[in-house]
């Protein structure tokens, strides 16, 4: 607000006001449609976290599941034969952007094959364990793209809030303050030229 305070007296300065607070409203305007925006966009962001969060906890319990049945029937050491040798998953994200917000937008992930040289599971329960902590491992990088997302749309959100509340709250209403000040000033000053103009007319005889 230093801005108002430094305004220079007169019409020079009732035109930067005028003109400061004519910005400060088409940017509370600009901010308020941003904000809407970030609000569907937060909302989708929101449902699709929620419906990721589901799939994978639901495939993680299907995987720990078969895991249990495999180590039952087979113990740890078939479960140490039959995982080694199998690499990493390999995660890669695409990100977008919205409204100025760079967010995950999808994931892909690739699960390594098993490779020739490594035993194959002692049992079918170690079979179907791999196969559905594959699709855990996809769910579970879905959910954190979506959960990042989220946040990073959601932390926007809250930002252009406290911004748009900052300018209708206190910016504007103090530039309009200023500019009421500005306005009853000059129109005092004015006032009082006309005064000591009929002043002066009187006293040179005119």
């Amino acid at each position: 607000m230093t801005g108002a305070r430094r305004t220079p007296p007169g019409r020079a300065g009732r035109l930067r006001l005028r003109h400061s607070l004519d910005v400060a409203e088409r940017g509370a305007d600009l901010l308020e449609h941003k904000l809407r925006i970030l609000r569907s966009e937060h909302q989708r962001l929101l449902h699709a976290e929620e419906a990721a969060d589901r799939a994978w906890r639901n495939l993680l319990s299907e995987a720990e599941s078969w895991l249990l049945r495999g180590l039952l029937l087979g113990g740890q050491q078939a479960l140490d034969s039959a995982a080694a040798g199998i690499g990493p998953a390999d995660v890669t994200v695409r990100w977008t952007v919205s409204m100025g917000v760079r967010h995950p937008a999808a994931v892909s992930l690739t699960v390594p094959a098993r490779p020739p040289s490594a035993a194959a599971p002692a049992n079918t329960a170690l079979v179907h364990a791999e196969a559905a902590y594959g699709h855990a491992v996809r769910a579970a990088a879905e959910y954190a793209a979506a959960h990042a997302a989220t946040e990073l749309v959601g932390a926007e959100l809250i930002s252009t809030r406290h911004r748009v509340r900052a300018l209708r709250r206190h910016w504007i209403p103090h530039l309009r303050e200023a500019l009421d000040h500005a306005n009853l000033s000059l129109e005092q000053a004015e006032h009082e030229d006309t005064v000591r103009r009929r002043w002066a007319a009187r006293a040179a005889g005119w």
